[in-house]
């Protein structure tokens, strides 16, 4: 397929977003916005997350004019306190003994721009997680490799099995693209994925 046809594109390198957003089947490409996602001085997870939602659409919106742009970041919060991502194994099993029979906020926050217009919206995710022993926190380590993940649990991996219970208004906010919600983003772009969905045949 060629790219003048393509109207989406994707301000990520996640490759649990492109399959979640392949679910639309809407042809898209994908675009690493590569962008400083430091938290500003009191700055709250959510607000963090939108802000970077937004910044990573934007940044890439202006190396592709003309297509719709979709940015999208999560944060976690622990009793309204940032968790970041714990980037060494030691800082992982620390943050998920402080987690264990916890209740952690993730914010999944995307943005969708198209010009001069921006979209956007957080889709929180309340999960509880289970009371994790030692054994299994290191074991879950070992396998997941949890460390460039905000609150260490890789809920689209078998970080699924660190939580007691999940609530959100979309299943697949947890996963970090929202795509209940997206898809009222993108048909306010005239773009909406059950009149744009490509047909496959077998």
């Amino acid at each position: 397929m060629s790219s003048d046809v393509i109207e989406l594109v994707l301000a990520s390198s996640s490759p649990y977003r492109r399959e979640l957003l392949e679910r639309l089947r809407i042809p898209f490409i994908s675009d690493s916005p590569d962008v400083d996602e430091s938290p500003n001085p009191g700055e709250t997870p959510e607000n963090l997350a939108i802000r970077l939602a937004i910044l990573k659409a934007r940044t890439v919106a202006a190396r592709h004019p003309g297509r719709i742009v979709i940015g999208a970041d999560q944060a976690a919060s622990l009793m309204d306190k940032p968790l970041g991502k714990p980037g060494t194994i030691q800082a992982a099993r620390e943050q998920l003994r402080n987690l264990s029979g916890q209740r952690v906020v993730f914010h999944s926050a995307m943005a969708v721009v198209q010009g001069a217009k921006i979209q956007s919206i957080n889709v929180p995710t309340v999960c509880i997680f289970r009371n994790l022993s030692e054994q299994a926190i290191e074991r879950y380590i070992q396998i997941d490799q949890p460390l460039d993940t905000a609150g260490s649990a890789k809920a689209e991996s078998l970080g699924i099995a660190l939580m007691q219970s999940m609530q959100s208004d979309d299943p697949t906010s947890i996963i970090g693209l929202p795509l209940i919600a997206l898809t009222g983003m993108l048909t306010q772009c005239g773009l909406d994925p059950l009149l744009h969905a490509k047909v496959t045949t077998p």
